[in-house]
């Protein structure tokens, strides 16, 4: 049941994913990869919120928590996307692009990762 769960919610996620990268094209800023920054800001934050808000509920159901947090939001963010983005930016010389995608990338994405953990704890304390 739970790959079932895993595998459908997998490919929502990941026509989700694709959706977006068709909807914002990396020509917008100069070949700066918007949605992938993008995609991983929102799939950090979701997890982070999704996972601190469900773990408070002993009755939520194992197989729908892992559809979503590895199946849907897993399928959503893109750690290899964004790794080939950088190399991407890196080939074509364009280091202080490359740089600044990378920071924007790690300290972006814990911060959404933070917020939507504190936003989950504040929500807890209502």
């Amino acid at each position: 049941m739970i790959y079932v769960v895993v595998g459908i919610a997998g490919m929502v996620g990941a026509l989700l994913r694709y959706y977006v990268g068709v909807s914002i094209p990396t020509a917008w800023l100069w070949g700066f990869p918007v949605g992938t920054l993008l995609v991983n800001f929102v799939g950090s934050f979701l997890l982070s919120w999704f996972a601190t808000w469900s773990a408070r509920i002993p009755s939520f159901p194992l197989w729908m928590k892992t559809g979503i947090a590895t199946g849907f939001i897993g399928s959503f963010t893109t750690f290899s996307t964004f790794s080939v983005d950088f190399l991407k930016l890196v080939q074509r010389h364009a280091w202080p692009m490359a740089l600044v995608y990378l920071f924007l990338s790690l300290w972006g994405g814990l911060f959404c990762s933070w917020s939507g953990y504190r936003i989950a704890k504040l929500v807890e304390k209502k």
